[in-house]
């Protein structure tokens, strides 16, 4: 719950410190007195938008704090999945604005992001406010009215990871089946796209193979001539020309034959011989590489006609070398095995589907029995509320019906159906209900929902518009009752009938000064209480019949 609230410099309020208590607390003022400035500023620590116009006029910024009690609320896995820190019982929200634009926020003292004030400002406070009235007439908020009673979370979440794996099921399955219509389409042209590639024979290194045999194709005589030269100057073509092999021959000889006088000359002739064994062996190279050397301009033909296609086909699928053309042939192969395998894959991704919409329904069928069950309940506990607040003979109905697709909530639309009189037909509530019987059913279905979730603090903003009278205090009964359960409970009234039964009541006002207005808010004493209440029951001019009516209704409180 709230235990301190402190406000400085946010529209109208320069400085604000004030306390708040465990149970059913009221807070009253004239209109525009700034009640909503203190709900706007609430509002700012649960993570909604910060604007710059809120900062009080000529201030550079505004900065807005609560101390929270959360001992008994079991919160302490959020600021464990948070990392933030909390001693189990004290939690403060500090949110700051600069006229810059700049907003900052603090949980316990560390920077949080304004997602995380909205995760926990979630458990912390609901403010329902006149427009929240409208949630009534919306399916969502009715669905989850029965979903919270019904305490199905578990449920809920197993459900909807079963939705998401259907759903993905279907988009992969239509996914597969655009994509194969796609390949259908260009199936041809796919067909005749690897045709040209795998005539290629593409293979890796095949185009340096053939790039150096067009080289020689086209320069075979003259290798050819270069060769038999080479070899006939190592090997020498007669008499005329002895070659280079006769001259180590006799080089060798000559040197063998004073080796016994001059031993270096043994190691020498030795040496040569090396030379002589290689160049016999080059001298055999050069006649057989000249002997594989053929002029053939037939097969020249063909390797520069492989070559202008392959040139040809990389310009054409934009592959910078070999390897990217052969991935390209790699991408057509598998388009193409697509193609034929395409009904073994739609009946695997079909099958994929039907057995996660078997998945789903299991849970929404479960979820459908739970929500029948507690609609009824539901039914007889509005019933008996809503009696004693003035509409006696009311009916309520809680119908289910069941949605032909699933959604992400399940496989149920749920409305409420509502009649006040006897010889009014059900109908669905938005379209029957007045105003004030609106406020007496959302007081009913909160009443409700505070028993079914621990939630520390409620604040009702003004709901008791469009009643009066009893029926005003019977509202503010049942909203003691809900304090009495171990929250607080604030509500923000203009009517003295609820104000009297509050067990705390605050008054905000505000102070004209010599060049600004300002909003204060103090917590009343008793006899404080009984101006304020004989003023909300005459007006401005304060009698002592309105003072004695007052303390009347804070004795009958």
């Amino acid at each position: 719950m709230i235990q301190s609230l402190s406000i400085k410099n946010y529209a109208l309020i320069e400085q604000l410190d004030i306390d708040f208590h465990r149970g059913f607390s009221v807070i009253t003022g004239e209109t525009g007195a700034g009640k909503s400035i203190l709900i706007g500023a609430i509002g700012l620590l649960l993570g909604q938008r910060a604007e710059t116009r809120m900062i009080k006029a000529g201030e550079s910024r505004c900065v807005i704090e609560a101390m929270f009690d959360l001992t008994d609320y079991g919160m302490d896995d959020f600021f464990v999945h948070h990392d933030l820190d909390f001693d189990g019982h004290t939690c403060i929200i500090r949110r700051e604005l600069t006229a810059s634009g700049k907003s900052r926020a603090f949980i316990n003292d560390t920077p949080a992001q304004v997602n995380q004030l909205r995760d926990l400002g979630n458990r912390l406070i609901d403010i329902h406010s006149q427009h929240q009235n409208l949630l009534l007439t919306t399916e969502d908020f009715q669905l989850s009215v029965i979903d919270t009673l019904a305490h199905d979370e578990t449920l809920l979440k197993a459900y909807s990871q079963a939705f998401n794996d259907y759903q993905q099921a279907c988009q992969q399955l239509e996914e597969a089946q655009q994509r194969l219509d796609h390949l259908h389409d260009d199936e041809e042209y796919l067909r005749f796209q690897l045709q040209q590639l795998d005539e290629l024979e593409l293979q890796e290194g095949r185009q340096e193979e053939m790039e150096q045999e067009a080289q020689m194709l086209e320069h075979a005589e003259e290798i050819r001539t270069a060769l038999w030269t080479a070899s006939n100057l190592i090997q020498g073509d007669g008499e005329m020309n002895a070659g280079v092999i006769s001259a180590l021959r006799e080089t060798q000889h000559q040197l063998s034959a004073v080796a016994a006088m001059l031993p270096a000359a043994e190691e020498l002739a030795t040496r040569v011989n090396s030379c002589l064994i290689e160049l016999k062996d080059i001298e055999g190279e050069l006649d057989s590489a000249a002997e594989r050397v053929e002029v053939d301009p037939s097969r020249l033909d063909k390797v520069n006609e492989w070559l202008s296609a392959f040139y040809a086909a990389l310009k054409k699928h934009h592959a910078a070398d070999e390897a990217a053309l052969i991935s390209v042939a790699a991408q057509y192969r598998e388009q193409l095995e697509q193609i034929d395998t395409s009904d073994e894959q739609l009946q695997l991704l079909e099958q994929r589907r039907k057995q996660a919409l078997e998945t789903v329904m299991g849970f929404g069928e479960e979820l459908t029995q739970i929500r029948h069950q507690y609609a009824r309940e539901v039914e007889n506990q509005l019933h008996e509320r809503l009696a004693p607040l003035g509409i006696p003979n009311v009916r309520f109905k809680v119908e289910i019906s069941q949605t032909p697709m699933p959604t992400p909530t399940g496989f149920n639309k749920v409305e409420f159906l509502f009649s006040a009189n006897k010889n009014t037909p059900l109908q669905p509530v938005a379209d029957v209900a007045s105003g004030g019987e609106i406020a007496r059913v959302m007081l009913s279905l909160k009443a409700m929902l505070s028993g079914a979730v621990q939630l520390p603090t409620i604040i009702f903003d003004e709901i008791d518009t469009g009643v009066s009278g009893q029926i005003a205090e019977r509202m503010a009964l049942m909203m003691k009752e809900m304090g009495d359960g171990g929250r607080q409970v604030i509500s923000i009234t203009h009517l003295p009938q609820i104000a009297a039964i509050g067990a705390h009541h605050y008054r905000v006002f505000k102070q004209d000064e010599a060049d600004s207005t300002t909003s204060h808010i103090e917590e009343l004493d008793t006899e404080q209480r009984v101006i304020e209440l004989a003023h909300m029951l005459s007006g401005a001019e304060l009698t002592e019949a309105a003072k004695q009516n007052a303390r009347a209704l804070l004795q009958n409180a």
